[in-house]
């Protein structure tokens, strides 16, 4: 399994409008194949800060999500809310 955690900043003004956008893409992608989970968090100290906490079976899932029509969507009107990249980590669970 492999989980990827992104982080970013929303310009202030675009915090409602990402919200928007993002709760849709949080559902259609926990239904996709090879989706352990996928959750969205927002800062408590820094309501314009960000989380993405995915879980996927493998790469193949994850390919397979960022070339779906709502994850290209999503991530198209989304763009220009954020303040600058997303920091994006892929990790494999240690045991």
């Amino acid at each position: 399994m492999i989980t990827i955690i992104a982080t970013g900043r929303v310009k202030p003004e675009g915090i409602d409008a990402l919200r928007g956008l993002v709760m849709d893409l949080v559902s259609r992608s926990r239904a996709e194949a090879g989706n352990v989970s996928y959750d969205f968090y927002q800062d408590l100290a820094d309501p314009a800060k960000f989380a993405f906490v995915e879980v996927w079976q493998d790469q193949a899932a994850i390919d397979s999500h960022m070339a779906s029509p709502h994850f290209q969507g999503c991530m198209a009107n989304a763009g220009p809310l954020w303040d600058g990249p997303l920091e994006i980590g892929l990790y494999r669970k240690q045991t």
